[in-house]
């Protein structure tokens, strides 16, 4: 309605100024030059209302956005007008200029709540860019560091060294856990990271939390079930030697004292060998479980390069395939991006899959049908991975949170170090290993890197 006004009123005008004109030529053309001078002053009389009127639309206009833009929402336009187009003009400014002030301070209440959200979190959120610059950072990140304000990575030196070449090359999806000792406690550091878009500037999100109770509870866990296994191991081993140790000895004593040669001497010399050899086996078990803690314990750094995860899992399913007791079990691959490449230590990553194939290798023994999947691809997160899927099974859900337990076994024979390993060269890569298990359907290991 308000353009429609507006087009016909600057019409009207201009078809009056082209009568006036016209009426003008005429006159001069007529020779009434009294006429001919009274036309052109109303003809210029004309032309400055016209471009008054348009002058006055445009400056109301403007006006208009200049105010929007420095957020003034105060600006009211006279609604009653001797102009009729103008009266519209004016209503319809002032309307668009009050649907703007509501949708601004909707925005306004929601930035305010998602603040509120933010400074009460009770995690650590910092927003970074390209240069290094922190463009936000909540209350509970700058209480946790014990350093405010925090506005580059840079800054992140004068708390731990450490910590600042961590962030400067933190890449987003990227998993990390840091053990920081400020000025108050020490504390442990679950770092993650994704990336968002914010007006064509990519900006990297990450957020920090610290988790050093629940690592203490793991922790004291861990050495609980360690503790116990290890008790178990040892005493297995020493009980044995105890107690031939003793029956020899008593074989070589009457009465308190190192008996003499008689008739069963040699029988007593055959049973102190026999009970030699079962001390000797004990003890080399023994020396062979110590070997397997120290092996556990001394795993070397990953020496990280790029390899194609393709090329990986056929070296690693021939190499497995080899075994010809288990031929009756196909091993497949499939990979959901045929040119993925994974950054790690290829010798490590082939043990560990080498490791958690023979395991289900042997719980496949008897099977039909039975069937090994080697996968690889990229999670929701952004995060590869390469997947060891079987049909065995699976794992007892009363053993599912023991399987990772250093020297636990539910084998004959095995010391138990297989999957704490592999579990431990995953962390050394900053990724994990998880398991999920349904017991006569599928088990499923989980590399993530």
């Amino acid at each position: 309605m308000l353009s429609k006004n507006f087009y016909f009123q600057t019409i009207g005008r201009v078809i009056f100024i082209a009568a006036t004109a016209l009426l003008f030529a005429f006159l001069m053309v007529g020779n009434n030059y009294v006429y001919a001078i009274l036309m052109l002053i109303v003809l210029v009389f004309q032309a400055y209302y016209l471009i008054r009127y348009v002058n006055e639309t445009n400056r109301k206009i403007a006006y208009f956005f200049d105010a929007i833009k420095n957020e003034d929402f105060t600006l009211r336009f006279p609604e009653k007008l001797s102009v009729k187009s103008l009266e519209e003009l004016n209503h319809s400014l002032n309307m668009l200029n009050e649907m703007i002030q509501r949708i601004h301070l909707k925005n306004q209440t929601q930035e305010r709540f998602y603040q509120e959200i933010l400074k009460q979190a009770d995690i650590g959120i910092l927003a970074i860019n390209d240069k290094g610059h922190i463009l936000f950072a909540n209350p509970r990140l700058e209480l946790m560091l014990n350093y405010t304000p925090l506005n580059h990575i840079k800054q992140l030196s004068q708390i731990d060294e450490n910590l600042y070449l961590l962030f400067s090359e933190l890449r987003p999806f990227e998993r990390r856990v840091f053990p920081l000792t400020n000025e108050r406690e020490k504390i442990d550091l679950a770092i993650k990271s994704s990336s968002f878009n914010l007006d064509g500037q990519e900006l990297l999100l990450v957020v920090i939390q610290d988790i050093h109770q629940e690592l203490d509870e793991k922790e004291t866990e861990s050495w609980t079930r360690l503790i116990r296994v290890l008790t178990h191991e040892i005493m297995n081993s020493i009980t044995p030697i105890t107690s031939i140790s003793d029956s020899i000895l008593k074989y070589h004593e009457k009465g308190g004292t190192l008996a003499k040669s008689d008739s069963e001497y040699q029988k007593r010399m055959e049973t102190t060998i026999k009970g030699l050899e079962v001390i000797k086996d004990q003890g080399a078990n023994l020396m062979g479980f110590v070997q397997s803690y120290r092996s556990f314990l001394n795993v070397p750094v990953p020496d990280k390069k790029i390899v194609r995860a393709i090329e990986l899992l056929e070296k690693v399913k021939l190499l497995v395939g080899q075994n010809q007791e288990f031929s009756n079990t196909s091993i497949e691959l499939d990979l959901e991006i045929q040119d993925l490449e994974l950054f790690i230590d290829e010798k490590q990553i082939t043990q560990v899959l080498i490791n958690l194939c023979k395991n289900a290798l042997q719980s496949l023994s008897n099977r039909k049908n039975s069937y090994i999947k080697l996968m690889a691809g990229t999670n929701s997160e952004g995060q590869k991975y390469i997947e060891v899927k079987d049909n065995g099974p699976g794992i007892p859900p009363e053993l599912i949170n023991e399987i990772f337990v250093p020297f636990f076994t539910t084998k004959n024979s095995g010391t138990g170090v297989g999957l704490s390993l592999s579990k431990q060269i995953l962390r050394m890569h900053g990724g994990g290993l998880k398991v999920i298990s349904k017991p006569n359907i599928e088990t499923s290991f989980l590399l993530i890197f």
